[in-house]
């Protein structure tokens, strides 16, 4: 009988996941945040009265705003690939 093995390491998650779906996810995250910053200047001037002392153009803003989603769009796809990795691939397809 062999031993069971031991959930992998950070490092070696982030190796095991292929890069080509590593790439996919870093461009599906881009063309969405660029997507987003395009959509959300052309709404500028239905967003001016709402907003309190920021011009509805502000670069400072639409930079901090798109890299805050795009930072939870990519751990949303690393946590589900590091979750999977923990676990032994024999005993998911026993369960199946």
């Amino acid at each position: 009988m062999m031993p069971a093995r031991s959930p992998a390491s950070g490092r070696a998650i982030a190796h095991w996941i292929p890069f080509s779906q590593r790439a996919w996810a870093n461009g599906l995250v881009m063309a969405a945040a660029l997507l987003g910053i395009a959509g959300a200047w052309t709404l500028t001037r239905l967003l001016s009265s709402a907003l309190y002392e920021v011009s509805p153009s502000d670069p400072a803003t639409f930079a901090a705003v798109a890299l805050v989603l795009a930072a939870s769009a990519l751990l949303a796809c690393w946590l589900p690939a590091r979750r999977a990795a923990r676990i032994d691939p024999m005993s998911a397809l026993r369960c199946e």
